[in-house]
């Protein structure tokens, strides 16, 4: 499979939270190659694999489909546009990104950005409710495209760099979906002693809402949450990262099941997978923290691709790290071996 293209297809295609029908249809359109039992439910795509039986674990491999954005809540008479964040913007880089206003049609704006000539030389962050998008539409005009509540993304397009990287917007977390297609791939004509389901939530930099509503109707046994994580960049605190090339980070906390992430340890040093540890003294901030509470609990723990720049237009992956992601899924699901 030509997984860089997969990733490039889909960080192209928006879906921010809320209204992920676009990128839901792409990414349902890659899972119908493994499956034949995959559907669209409540915004979620899921797709299920093997014969569910009470003898067997049912595992849930989970990785969210939305991105972050902004949303119109009004026009200036001046032909401005006042908009709002969904999920967690940083203010600090608004000013002078070019965006996307999905009205009743597209149409591209500029946050507006002060010349530093006429600038005072503070250093002040603007609050969300201070910043205006231009279009060069004038009010009339515009009222007649764009109407409160549309959604606005960034433009950014996905690119190659050197040492096999990609930069774009919306890495977090389809990168997470690109590592589970390629562990699909990877398990393709294999048996194993488990049934399972793959899940793209909606709604996950909302709170998870997504993942609460499928883990419900799925009642997995176990749950992995496959995420991504902070990637080292200069000034950060090195032990606190991961680091590109060094492989899928294994989340560590006492809100995980140590029994979990001490099998897909196990798992990456008998396979050769490199592998890192993340280590979190609470909550995880992930779909995991939904799925361990799911009616009555499961096993979950969280798999993560390094990403640096989280939550901007320009995070940035190295692709062998989704790759061994995937290869890390596909050995935790052929580790099952009581085959019926």
């Amino acid at each position: 499979m030509d997984l860089k293209n997969i990733i490039f297809e889909l960080t192209s295609t928006w879906g921010i939270s809320g209204e992920e029908n676009n990128v839901a249809q792409t990414a349902l359109k890659y899972l119908k190659n493994y499956t034949n039992d995959c559907y669209i439910k409540n915004g979620n795509v899921i797709g299920n694999f093997g014969q569910r039986t009470e003898k067997r674990p049912h595992i849930l491999i989970d990785a969210h489909i939305d991105q972050i954005g902004l949303v119109v809540t009004g026009i200036c008479e001046s032909g401005f546009i006042h908009f709002s964040n969904i999920g967690g913007i940083d203010r600090r880089l608004l000013p002078a990104q070019q965006v996307c206003i999905y009205g009743r049609k597209e149409i591209p704006g500029i946050i507006c950005s002060v010349p530093p000539h006429l600038s005072s030389g503070e250093n002040k962050v603007l609050k969300i409710d201070e910043f205006y998008i231009d279009t060069g539409y004038d009010f009339d005009t515009l009222k007649s495209i764009v109407s409160p509540g549309d959604k606005i993304s960034f433009s950014e397009k996905p690119k190659a760099l050197l040492n096999n990287r990609i930069t774009g917007m919306a890495l977090d977390d389809r990168s997470g979906i690109a590592a589970i297609l390629y562990a699909l791939e990877l398990l393709e004509g294999t048996k194993y002693g488990c049934s399972f389901s793959v899940l793209f939530s909606t709604q996950e930099e909302l709170g998870e809402r997504g993942a609460s509503i499928a883990a419900y109707d799925i009642n997995p046994d176990i749950a992995l949450a496959v995420d991504v994580s902070f990637a080292y960049c200069t000034g950060e605190k090195e032990y606190e990262c991961g680091k590109f090339g060094k492989g899928p980070m294994i989340g560590v906390s006492p809100s995980l099941s140590r029994e979990i992430t001490d099998r897909l340890t196990e798992l990456c040093i008998s396979e050769k997978i490199p592998y890192q540890t993340e280590v979190m003294s609470g909550l995880t901030s992930t779909n995991a923290d939904r799925f361990s509470v799911n009616r009555c609990g499961c096993k979950a723990c969280t798999i993560s691709v390094p990403l640096r720049y989280m939550h901007t237009p320009v995070e940035i992956i190295q692709l062998e790290d989704v790759e061994n992601t995937g290869r890390l899924i596909a050995a935790y699901i052929r580790s099952f071996t009581d085959v019926q």
